[in-house]
């Protein structure tokens, strides 16, 4: 079997990838609804996997797995590496689970870090009620995340938060020390979210990146009592290209709130300093960003020897990537807590893509699918109305 081509469109905001085989079997990966910019960049590796054999996934990947980057330039990489294994699968008649390893749960576990209401203001009263919303969704999440602090608007709304001129732009471009009415204001609206969540919802914190060492020390003791599933993302995060693994070891060192990042990391070189040095107690790679589901698997694997657990991010890497996320998150060990359930941008998405469950999550838990690949595909048809002028020709 040869790859004879590889295609990318932007359908909606999500870009898809397509890799074509003479065998007449494909591939598809997705990335992240916010990178819509991302096709010349997919299409830049064509012509490093023209002719290959794209069973051999690992040989593929070695020839583009070091021409990426720390997010967002690592998308183009994992979704070609799932349009790798989807069709690794598909060959060999097995869902992609069974290529990793085999099946470890029967239901993964997710979170909601994504299915959002509108936030009314930015008090703890609106933080409570906001959070009353999401545990009345159908999905029953036994987890949810919210954005606090430098991540969410409390910065931008609550005067003098911190020390320091805000900034506009790029995203979470602000980093300061905060004030003691800032730190103040954070802690009240935990704690009305905690008194919401109770001891039957788990509450973790989006945070960062911005928070200085201190401020990070400061509100991981405040939230002790609280018993808080994580603080994401303190000091790096989100468009950070590095990890501040000594800081983030400061930070761990100095209190029992479990302490959390990695979405924004490419490859699992860049996760070893993190993990041997125990500088965090939750590492949450996402499949999108990271390099790919095995990509994942062996960081999962690595951070288990050391005692850390794995939360990976995935909000808005669609619902190929929720395809890529159940099928490797079904053979992760068992320092495995949930993945960030990733849902689409636009509704229209549940009726193109055929393979999904008619109900995707319930009591915060997805059934594993057994069906060979990803198990999803595109209903041809009604995918086709959703495509730009100058990709007319995915299907073909």
């Amino acid at each position: 079997m040869k790859i004879i081509d590889l295609k990318c469109a932007v359908i909606g905001s999500n870009p898809v990838i397509r890799i074509i085989t003479d065998a007449g079997i494909d591939g598809l990966g997705q990335a992240e609804d916010s990178k819509p910019y991302l096709k010349p960049h997919v299409l830049f590796y064509k012509r490093y996997i023209l002719g290959e054999d794209p069973t051999n996934v690992e040989r593929v990947m070695l020839k583009i797995r070091r021409l990426g980057a720390f997010k967002p330039w690592g998308s183009a990489v994992s979704a070609i590496e799932m349009a790798l294994w989807d069709i690794a699968g598909k060959a060999a008649g097995v869902p992609v689970y069974k290529l990793l390893g085999g099946k470890v749960r029967d239901q993964v576990m997710v979170y909601n870090g994504g299915v959002r209401f509108k936030m009314e203001g930015h008090q703890p009263e609106d933080y409570a009620e906001n959070m009353r919303k999401m545990i009345a969704l159908p999905h029953g999440f036994k987890i949810i995340k919210q954005g606090i602090a430098f991540h969410g608007g409390m910065h931008t709304h609550v005067p003098d938060f911190f020390y320091g001129a805000l900034q506009t732009g790029s995203p979470h471009p602000n980093r300061g020390l905060l004030t003691e009415k800032g730190m103040n204001h954070i802690i009240a609206c935990v704690e009305a979210m905690k008194s919401v969540c109770g001891d039957r919802i788990g509450l973790a914190l989006d945070c960062g990146p911005g928070f200085t060492v201190p401020d990070a020390i400061r509100l991981a003791r405040a939230v002790e009592r609280l018993n808080i599933m994580w603080c994401e993302d303190l000091i790096a995060g989100d468009y950070t290209p590095y990890t501040f693994a000594d800081a983030y070891a400061q930070i761990t060192r100095s209190t029992s709130t479990p302490i959390h990042t990695g979405e924004q990391i490419y490859l699992r070189q860049n996760f070893k300093e993190l993990i041997e040095k125990h500088a965090v107690n939750i590492i949450g790679p996402d499949p999108a960003d990271v390099g790919g589901i095995a990509e994942l698997k062996w960081i999962a694997e690595y951070a288990d020897l050391h005692g850390i657990l794995m939360a990976p991010h995935g909000t808005i890497d669609g619902v190929i990537g929720l395809a890529a996320h159940v099928q490797v998150a079904a053979a992760l060990p068992h320092n495995y807590i949930a993945f960030e359930y990733p849902f689409a941008s636009e509704s229209w998405w549940y009726e193109i893509i055929k393979g999904l469950p008619a109900t995707i999550v319930a009591n915060s838990l997805i059934d594993v699918w057994d069906t060979p690949g990803l198990g999803v595909s595109f209903d041809v048809d009604k995918a086709t109305k959703y495509l730009r002028e100058d990709d007319q020709a995915f299907f073909d």
